[in-house]
């Protein structure tokens, strides 16, 4: 009994923790943060910012890597903070201003990760994230969960599609009657 309601425990927090991992890779990082990121990577200005950060102090680099990562940390908490209390609107406001300051932390970490790295505590807190990682990614509920995301997203994209056909294109019974009602009323309207 009591090793069932223990097992039953962990594959709850198994898949609490996928669900978050899953909507934070998915919506935030796929949908929001990698496309942003990749505009600030394209930004000509940080040439010149990646050549100046190779002639900085390692230990320079790592205040400005940690202070830009705190900061990226406290607004989500803040953001948090104000979808909890009911400001959903400034909790959005605050979380979409964080994103730039994001992407140009991850940036910033992948412009100047070998002087990071020479940090022992700094490269072992990497590795040891990234284990983090690959364990919850390695987690059969993981991957079961992502299977049946890529399934309903392929489901929806049919549904979308087998709609779009149907009903919008150009010479489907909605769209011709559509077309005639505005005729229609583009007379009447003309006569009146």
């Amino acid at each position: 009994m009591l090793s069932t309601v223990k097992h039953k425990l962990v594959t709850l927090l198994q898949l609490l923790l996928v669900i978050v991992f899953i909507i934070f890779e998915e919506i935030v990082w796929e949908g929001i943060a990698k496309p942003v990121y990749v505009w600030v990577h394209s930004l000509k200005a940080l040439e010149k910012i990646e050549v100046w950060l190779q002639g900085v102090n390692a230990g320079i680099i790592l205040v400005l890597f940690v202070l830009l990562l705190l900061s990226v940390e406290m607004l989500g908490i803040y953001a948090g903070i104000m979808f909890v209390s009911g400001h959903v609107l400034t909790g959005l406001m605050i979380y979409a201003g964080k994103i730039p300051i994001a992407a140009f932390t991850f940036w910033m970490f992948r412009a100047t990760e070998n002087k990071l790295m020479r940090f022992g505590w700094f490269k072992w807190s990497y590795e040891k994230i990234m284990a983090g990682i690959d364990g919850i990614k390695a987690l059969e509920i993981y991957k079961k969960t992502i299977l049946t995301l890529k399934h309903t997203k392929h489901q929806i994209k049919v549904f979308f599609r087998a709609v779009k056909i149907r009903y919008f294109s150009r010479e489907s019974p909605f769209v011709l009657r559509l077309k005639r009602l505005y005729r229609t009323i583009k007379e009447a309207l003309k006569r009146g």
